[in-house]
């Protein structure tokens, strides 16, 4: 992605926050300047803040997200950071994020507001690849519900789903831009994930213009 991209991007999700009266942290704000005047140690280890990435799709209107990551720890050591995330995600009205799952990390998805957001569902086989025969038992808000792989979901505001480890899941925005919650267990974008599809985690950047703000896997090369 062109940082100009993701700039534009940021000023984006910020104005959809804005609108929604949702507040993030003040370090959401700092400029890559602001970052050599406070100690970023827990920041940088927990990978807080902004994250926007197409994964590596070249098409973040289809495939993208622009994320904020307010809470964290590490898997590895309990001293750092919190023991649960908490994150934003936001996703353009006809977008969505690359099917995937995760081996450890248990979460709860969270239509926070905009537009509606919808999750298709699939088991995973010993080998890791996708069951697309088997029907999947999920909690929203509680209530147990039975799904048929690939069966489209859909989370109106207010109401949530829980994904668990070796769920594979995909989901998008509809009916308008999306503002989704994470409340999960710690995150590990590094090792936790894996696709279904051939994607990247994190966008290589083309430096065409300064940056607003730096990116969570930004911290230590600045």
């Amino acid at each position: 992605m062109n940082r100009s991209e993701i700039n534009n991007w940021l000023i984006w999700g910020k104005k959809l926050l804005n609108a929604s009266n949702f507040a993030l942290p003040a370090f959401a704000s700092f400029t890559p300047d602001d970052w050599n005047s406070v100690d970023r140690t827990t920041i940088e280890k927990t990978m807080l803040g902004w994250d926007i990435t197409d994964f590596g799709s070249g098409a973040f209107e289809k495939i993208g997200a622009v994320l904020f990551t307010v809470r964290n720890g590490q898997q590895c050591e309990s001293r750092v950071g919190t023991p649960y995330a908490e994150k934003v995600i936001l996703v353009p009205d006809g977008g969505r994020l690359p099917l995937h799952f995760h081996f450890t990390k248990t979460e709860d998805i969270i239509n926070r507001g905009g537009g509606t957001l919808w999750l298709k569902l699939f088991n995973a086989k010993a080998d890791r690849s996708v069951d697309y025969e088997s029907d999947i038992c999920v909690f929203c808000d509680g209530v147990k519900r039975y799904l048929h792989a690939g069966e489209t979901v859909e989370i109106q505001r207010g109401n949530s789903i829980t994904l668990t480890p070796l769920m594979y899941h995909m989901f998008g925005a509809k009916n308008g831009d999306l503002i989704a919650g994470e409340v999960s267990s710690i995150n590990d974008d590094q090792t936790d994930n894996f696709f279904a599809e051939p994607v990247s985690r994190f966008s290589d950047i083309v430096e065409d213009e300064k940056p607003i703000h730096l990116l969570c896997n930004e911290y230590g090369s600045r």
